[in-house]
């Protein structure tokens, strides 16, 4: 865990009255940018099938979503079954796709992609993760402005001299060592009053994300509006954002991340199959977290991405190796959804990137007009060096 600072938790009122201004409990504008990192390839060519596609069936001959199966977005596009608790959000145009995106400089390396993802700097010397830069435009030095729930190793795109709180479960956030001496955090106060420096600086802030966080220890989260959850890793996480947002945690970035997507063999049928489980688990926690909520969502913007795609034909395992064009979906109290957006490419030979789905979209895209027209970010040249975004008209 880096740093943090004091918030005092508003009322269910309090927070409403403050969300109805500006956006985030502490006034500064702009909506919670939830970020949610598909680790391994996500197929988006199983999540968002192109059922309409004429050359999508014939390149997955046992694995392809058949129309038939596939919840009818558009004339081209169907949802996965297993994402049916999304189906009513798309339905009140708060869920929208971008289909066909990819990242610059596409690599099929797990871990080279990951971090040009985070990055988002091809073409530059910047080392720090985009989230990170954009934080720097903002307004305060809260370390609750930007969490990370459920993996205490920060995503690249959290990498950076801005401070980032990481949470394994927001009910377990203490000081080690308190178990055996209740005094700790009385102690190092006093070690540190009056003293400069980061180290310092890192201490008591420390303090004081316990004390923010301390309310949610040892007791049970039970969701609001009648929220299901379903069971799972990304459940338990998006639970503890929700937490955070309910209690006026002056939060700007919430990041969790779910894997692994890397279905090389037996990605299985809709029906069933390795990655319809994994996608069930996705659907439904999206959607139990965005009901959760309530009227706080309209606050909120889910992002997803992942570092690449599959290839648009079956392997002889019954899975799909790493490619490139991908989906993204985007939910949100503002999102113009109801629709697919991007420019598909088609699936037909001749317009495959060397067998992949063509990345029409930069990633970077979406990204940006999220930022600008729903996250209360002024400028986007420290956040994305080099780099003109084409906003879609999503947010």
């Amino acid at each position: 865990m880096s740093t943090a600072t004091t918030s005092t938790p508003l009322s269910r009122r309090a927070l409403l009255q403050a969300l109805s201004g500006r956006g985030t409990a502490d006034g500064s504008g702009g909506d919670i940018l939830v970020f949610v990192t598909l680790w391994g390839g996500f197929d988006g060519l199983t999540a968002v099938p192109p059922v309409g596609d004429a050359d999508y069936a014939p390149a997955r001959p046992t694995i392809a979503v058949p129309a038939g199966s596939a919840i009818q977005l558009d004339r081209l596009f169907g949802l996965h079954p297993a994402l049916a608790p999304l189906k009513p959000w798309w339905d009140a145009e708060k869920l929208a796709v971008v289909h066909a995106v990819g990242i610059p400089y596409p690599t099929l390396s797990h871990f080279q992609a990951q971090a040009d993802l985070g990055q988002a700097a091809p073409g530059s010397s910047v080392k720090t993760g985009f989230l990170n830069r954009m934080l720097g435009t903002l307004p305060g030095s809260s370390a609750l402005r930007a969490v990370q729930i459920g993996d205490s190793v920060l995503v690249a795109s959290l990498l950076g001299p801005e401070p980032v709180t990481t949470i394994w479960e927001v009910g377990s956030f203490q000081l080690d060592g308190v178990q055996w001496y209740a005094g700790l955090p009385k102690t190092i106060g006093q070690l540190y009053s009056g003293v400069r420096g980061p180290c310092a600086t890192t201490a008591r802030e420390t303090l004081k994300a316990c004390a923010t966080l301390g309310q949610f220890v040892g007791k049970t989260y039970t969701p609001a509006e009648g929220a299901d959850y379903p069971s799972g890793e990304l459940s338990s996480a998006l639970q503890g954002v929700a937490q955070l947002i309910k209690a006026g945690v002056t939060m700007r970035v919430a990041a969790v991340d779910y894997g692994d997507w890397d279905f090389h063999a037996a990605l299985g049928s809709p029906e069933g199959g390795a990655m319809a489980v994994m996608l069930e688990e996705l659907g439904g926690a999206l959607a139990a977290f965005a009901t959760d909520l309530g009227p706080l969502f309209d606050r909120v913007t889910i992002v997803t991405v992942s570092e690449f795609g599959r290839r648009v034909a079956e392997n002889g395992s019954a899975g799909v190796d790493h490619g490139h064009g991908n989906a993204m979906l985007v939910l949100g109290g503002h999102v113009k959804g109801g629709r697919v957006y991007g420019t598909w490419p088609t699936l037909a030979p001749s317009a495959l990137d060397g067998g992949d789905l063509k990345g029409t979209t930069d990633y970077r895209d979406v990204l940006a007009e999220v930022l600008v027209r729903r996250c209360a970010v002024g400028s986007l040249s420290t956040v994305f060096p080099r780099f003109t975004p084409r906003f879609l008209g999503l947010a």
